[in-house]
């Protein structure tokens, strides 16, 4: 079988590209640009490549056309297949006929840390030796790619996203999924450019939550009123998990953590299963975000597979975490330099606090990326200046989308002025060379910097590192030598 997937070099369907060619099928993929790592991983999965979007790609004629929702109605290539008759589809149909069906879907959805918990999921299922497939919407650094494909009757770990499918199907990717388990582990409006009200975000889980199955199970977070609510609607069995003290409404979960005070890279906590003590376990992750994150990934793993729980413990240990999730991109100068995928005002304050336990030395940089749909517009404007909170400095980097019109778009300096009143050093460079360059001028030994951004934010991780130790190699220039 021949399948040709256009808009081929994103996350999603770059990685069903590799998905289907481990399953034997012809892969074929055209895209605008094959821009780094996706292109060279397309090379090295054995995908043929057409630059641009033409009818000429579809000769000969492919027995399918996966059309990525990248694409606009108006996209030759695409039109030229629908036009022509070719048998198409969008990326999660084309996911659950050819890689789902027939295997144990376990869907994790959510607004915040889907891929994480996704990552930590099929990681345990793997040291359980249940040789899970999976597909993350990131890139897991305890495999050697973001895709498994799985056998018949296994596990299939996927991360569950509440976009839109396609131009021609305007319906949530995770629809279409099958779940028979899944992970909810939050609910707040997100994609204001899909979900123009939180009532029709609302109803996207909603929607997820009632295509589970009776014989199946939702693993929901208590702490969550959006969460609960829809739960609720569940036609399956729901257990739910949160943190110590956290507000549960009228829900007692039956899984919870709660954190004890450590140091080092390693969280330590106190897991607790139907208020039986399981003992104090560690995560390599910090922050409570990323507690929550492994407390439903474990109930999860436990309540659908039946792994035992000193399994699950020995393996949490050993999780490697996922690439530009609080990732480490360097240390130059003494400074510390991070990458996160942050852009929700939720996920900037949970990641900023996660990285202040881990380093509560020095100052905390927050370098900021408005980018997404929903980040450039001013849906969560007042949210945003309690997100920053936890930082020294903020620094905000132009707004993404210039054609949002101004009275939709994020005010920064409005923003600047809220942090700055409430004694937070705030500023808003005018492009990415001059947030390098105030970094440069502020930061000193012992500081932690985190760029958050749901894009490349034009590499600034790599140029910040590189211009620190220009600065470094500078100083050590300048110092008087011994016996001068």
């Amino acid at each position: 079988m021949h399948a040709h997937l256009i808009g081929v070099c994103g996350t999603g369907m770059g990685s069903l590209a590799g998905l289907l060619k481990k399953a034997g099928y012809r892969v074929t993929g055209s895209d605008s640009a094959f821009y780094s790592p996706m292109g060279e991983a397309l090379d090295r999965w054995g995908i043929e490549k057409c630059q641009g979007y033409d009818p000429a790609h579809l000769a000969p004629r492919p027995d399918l056309v996966v059309v990525g929702n990248v694409c606009r109605s108006s996209n030759p290539e695409a039109r030229a297949a629908i036009d022509g008759g070719i048998p198409y589809t969008s990326f999660p149909k084309a996911l659950h006929e050819h890689c789902l069906r027939g295997r144990r879907s376990f869907v994790v959805a959510g607004t915040h840390g889907k891929t994480t918990t996704t990552a930590l999921v099929a990681h345990l299922l793997d040291a359980a030796g249940l040789a899970p497939g999976f597909l993350i919407g990131g890139i897991p650094l305890g495999f050697d790619e973001s895709f498994r494909f799985a056998q018949p009757g296994a596990p299939f770990v996927v991360e569950g996203d509440e976009y839109d499918s396609a131009f021609f199907e305007k319906t949530p990717k995770f629809w279409h999924y099958a779940p028979e388990v899944a992970v909810l582990q939050a609910i707040e409006h997100d994609h204001a450019d899909i979900y123009p009200t939180m009532d029709s975000y609302r109803q996207a889980f909603s929607g997820f939550v009632q295509r589970i199955p009776e014989h199946g199970l939702l693993v929901a977070n208590a702490a969550d009123a959006e969460v609960r609510a829809v739960a609720k609607h569940a036609r399956c069995r729901v257990v739910y998990y949160a943190l110590d003290g956290e507000d549960t409404g009228d829900v007692t979960p039956t899984w919870l953590a709660a954190p004890v005070q450590g140091s080092g890279e390693r969280l330590p906590f106190d897991l607790f299963i139907g208020g039986s003590s399981c003992g104090r376990l560690m995560t390599p992750l910090s922050g409570t975000h990323n507690l929550k994150n492994a407390v439903a990934a474990l109930a999860l793993c436990a309540e659908a597979a039946a792994v035992p729980m000193p399994t699950l413990a020995r393996a949490l240990v050993g999780f490697a975490g996922v690439k530009r999730r609080q990732e480490l991109r360097g240390i130059a100068a003494g400074v510390r330099v991070y990458d996160d995928f942050a852009h929700h005002p939720t996920a900037v304050l949970e990641t900023l606090r996660g990285l202040r336990i881990r380093h509560p030395e020095g100052h905390l940089f927050a370098v900021f990326e408005p980018r997404s749909a929903t980040a450039s517009r001013r849906v969560h404007q007042a949210s945003y200046a309690q997100a920053f909170m936890p930082a020294d400095v903020t620094l905000l980097a132009p707004v993404g989308r210039t054609d949002i019109p101004e009275a939709e778009r994020l005010d920064l300096r409005a923003l600047i002025a809220q942090l700055q009143e409430a004694g937070r050093h705030a500023e808003a460079p005018p492009d990415i060379d001059a947030v390098i360059t105030r970094i440069v001028a502020l930061a000193r030994p012992g500081d932690t910097v985190v760029a958050m951004s749901n894009g490349a934010f034009a590499q600034i991780h790599d140029r910040l590192l590189c211009a620190l130790s220009t600065r470094a190699d500078s100083a050590r220039a300048r110092a008087p030598h011994a016996g001068d």
